[in-house]
């Protein structure tokens, strides 16, 4: 068994308030952006900046369905800093949170740093370039090397950038970390690195001063009482705050205020595992990064938008595949309460791609682990760490050494949370892998969980999690996972649909092009439909039945089944499940046969269409079935004490606005609505969008993953009644569409 207290942080809003110079200043605006700079053709954009999402979709684009057929190509961004003097004598460097791929930064002409994997945050030391007054930061980024990624990545400097600026003495880069202690303390370890050519003793929050040799790093220790601190949890996302200090003789060298949360941690084969000393059972989800019509530009508001969405399908658990997330991402999790599987690589030392990692494994995997680890490991909503997704060269003897090393090195960093892989098999030798998977403290299955009981027999001390499982799998995952103990959840594939992997999750009708993602282009498919969430934040019927299963939040749930033939004779694929919506119009299907779910733990649910009892069905599997003819109207499903309806919309008569304000960025849902307010499921108006004030619109989108249009222009076309609007700044929103009544909203209240 292994157990540890962790007292963990995030939220690093790092201040100097004795300096007048910022710790850490955002520099996100009034960049220059080039795709053509021999050409001398710049724009001035502001980051986070994903120019693919900017270019039009492409059916000979060179990332292909993977890549959600957007174009990628080489760029460039340039950047004027104004330094005083107060800078002299100052350590400065630049913070990128992420940057896809292969940058390069360059200061005033000279190459400082850069990172090739476009996942990893990255420092660059710009200290011995910079001068007072005017300096040019330029970075390049290569992403013309396709194909790189399975999934949809972006281009460009698609997350924050931050100037830092310290003293020659400071607490180091990632440079704190908490320590599990007894007797209700913990202890707080800071990193303090001497840059300069002189010793000096220093204090951390007022304790005796310790001397650092020049040239060289510290550890310094606090001893923090955590008795009286309520235990961090998904349902109770507790957070507290730590002042830290760095001084020399009275002197503030640099300081920080951090945000941590307290929790327990054990897991076993016996037990299961424990937070808090309580049993948690993980209905979790799989998520890519990009955001839909944003494409892979990460804002703030974004990333916790995407966090709230999987908090309210019932999720409680998180795995970042497959790659670290942007820091955003995990701040919400802490706030919002989401344990979190933090992931560094999709594979290996074996390609699946022809320039994926396997080009950089070699040189760059310790540098990408400890950019992983030390970034995060102060987010207490990250219970686990894994190292990699369905590894190729899984069969080989060497995969056992090279999963050893990024494991020992996970477990060196000393937070005390277990390592994790993604294990999976399409053939007979699943029994092969037991040397691999005994490298992980939780062995992550993908699509395996039917072998759980059969390897506990083998391997009774085996601690297991499904990392990846079938939508339509949701019953088998949830009663397995409750029944066995050393199985401690299920993590679908996915929650949110993503751009990318173009076709996987869909049905199709007979007649279009047949089969899966993967064996054969599927355009004008440019995006995964498997999610429970779809790209504009709708829950799916699936979402609403697995939610009912892990969580009895949600009494009563109704959706009927897309009869086989209204639109085509409906085809499935591997991660698809029947389309069904939350829909009773119909039209042109009377008389003919339908099919209405209706999810619920109550035993027995009784249905009525337009007052009349149809019949009364006992649940199994908390799911009862009724087969119907159609007529429209009314349709009223009661379980127990709870009921919900469905009631048929008439013909689209305006637009319905509702808006989400989230900091800096908005996010207002379009619906076409009859005259009585009822959704129109089938409307697909062309809708246009125009936003006057200081704001500006960023993106418009649906959730149609066939749709090739511009998610940057003022256009979208709903798709089942809804589309999708971003922007950025306060203005007031006006959305039209011919033969509608138009509606507007003011939005960056």
């Amino acid at each position: 068994m292994k157990k540890t207290l962790l007292l963990l942080s995030a939220l690093l809003a790092l201040h100097i308030s004795a300096c007048a110079l910022e710790r850490k200043q955002l520099i996100d605006h009034n960049w220059q952006f080039s795709l053509n700079e021999a050409q001398g053709e710049w724009q001035t954009v502001d980051l986070p900046h994903d120019w693919s999402n900017h270019l039009p979709i492409s059916k000979d684009a060179p990332g292909g369905n993977d890549n959600g057929y957007r174009q990628t190509g080489v760029g460039c961004y340039r950047k004027t800093l104004q330094l005083d003097k107060a800078y002299e004598g100052k350590r400065i460097q630049l913070y990128f949170e992420g940057v896809y791929m292969n940058s390069k930064v360059y200061v005033n002409d000279s190459l400082a740093g850069g990172h090739p994997y476009g996942y990893s945050s990255f420092f660059v030391d710009i200290t011995p370039y910079v001068r007072t007054g005017t300096n040019e930061v330029r970075v390049t980024v290569d992403n013309a090397r396709q194909k790189n990624c399975r999934w949809y990545t972006g281009s460009g400097i698609y997350r924050h950038v931050w100037l830092v600026t310290t003293e020659m003495v400071h607490i180091a880069n990632w440079g704190v970390a908490f320590r599990a202690v007894e007797n209700g303390k913990m202890t707080m370890e800071v990193k303090v690195r001497n840059d300069d050519h002189a010793d000096h003793a220093v204090s951390l929050s007022g304790q005796a001063p310790v001397l650092v040799k020049a040239g060289t790093d510290c550890i310094l220790t606090k001893d923090i009482d955590v008795s009286d601190k309520q235990r961090w949890s998904p349902e109770h996302p507790t957070l507290y705050k730590e002042q830290i200090a760095l001084t020399e003789n009275g002197h503030i060298l640099d300081q920080m205020e951090q945000t941590y949360g307290v929790r327990t941690l054990e897991w076993s084969a016996e037990k299961g595992l424990l937070l808090n000393g309580e049993r948690v059972k993980l209905n979790g989800a799989c998520v890519h990064h990009d955001h839909g019509m944003l494409g892979a530009a990460s804002h703030d508001a974004a990333e916790r938008r995407k966090v709230r969405l999987l908090k309210e399908a019932g999720f409680n658990a998180v795995r970042t595949s497959h790659n670290p997330p942007a820091e955003a991402f995990l701040t919400a999790c802490d706030e919002l309460g989401l344990l979190v599987i933090d992931e560094a690589f999709d594979g290996w030392r074996e390609q699946k791609l022809p320039y994926d990692y396997h080009t950089l494994i070699d040189q760059w995997w310790a540098a990408d682990i400890d950019a992983m680890a030390l970034r995060d490991r102060n987010h207490p909503s990250i219970f686990c760490w894994s190292t990699g997704n369905e590894v190729i060269e899984r069969k080989k003897i060497e995969v056992v050494h090279t999963a050893h090393k990024m494991a020992t090195r996970l477990r060196q960093l000393g937070d005390g949370r277990p390592v994790t892989s993604a294990l999976a098999a399409w053939d007979k030798d699943w029994d092969i892998y037991d040397p691999l998977a005994a490298e992980h403290d939780i062995v992550g299955y993908n699509y395996m969980m039917h072998k759980a009981e059969s390897d506990h027999e083998r391997v009774p001390g085996r601690v297991m999690m499904q990392t990846e499982s079938y939508p339509r799998d949701a019953w088998a995952n949830y009663e397995r996972a409750m029944r066995l103990d050393y199985v401690l959840g299920d993590f679908v594939w996915t929650g949110i649909d993503y751009i990318g992997e173009s076709g996987i999750g869909r049905y199709y009708y007979e007649g279009e092009t047949p089969g899966e993602s993967w064996e054969r282009p599927l355009f004008p498919w440019n995006g995964a439909y498997c999610g429970d969430i779809d790209l504009t934040g709708q829950r799916k019927p699936i979402s609403h039945y697995r939610a009912m299963l892990w969580h009895p939040t949600e009494p009563i749930y109704m959706a009927v089944r897309e009869p086989d033939g209204y639109h085509g004779k409906i085809k499935e694929t591997m991660w698809s499940v029947w389309p069904t919506w939350e829909s009773w119009s119909w039209p042109g299907w009377e008389g003919k046969n339908i099919t209405v779910e209706v999810y619920t733990r109550e035993p027995s649910v009784r249905l009525y269409l337009n007052g009349q009892l149809v019949g009364e069905q006992k649940t199994d599997k908390m799911m009862a079935s009724f087969t119907l003819p159609y007529a429209a109207g009314t349709l009223r499903a009661e379980a127990g004490a709870h009921q919900t309806t469905l009631a048929t919309a008439g013909k689209p008569a305006a637009l319905r606005l509702k808006t989400e304000d989230s900091g800096e960025m908005s996010f207002v849902l379009v619906e076409i609505v009859d005259a009585k307010g009822r959704l129109c499921p089938e409307a697909d108006a062309l809708l246009h969008f125009s936003l006057k004030g200081k704001g500006r619109l960023v993106a418009v989108g649906n959730a149609d993953l066939k749709d090739t249009s511009s998610r940057t222009g003022n256009e979208r076309r709903a798709w089942k009644g809804r589309a999708l609007a971003a922007t950025l700044g306060t203005g007031r929103l006006t959305v039209t569409a011919q033969g509608l009544k138009s509606a507007s909203t003011v939005v960056g209240k």
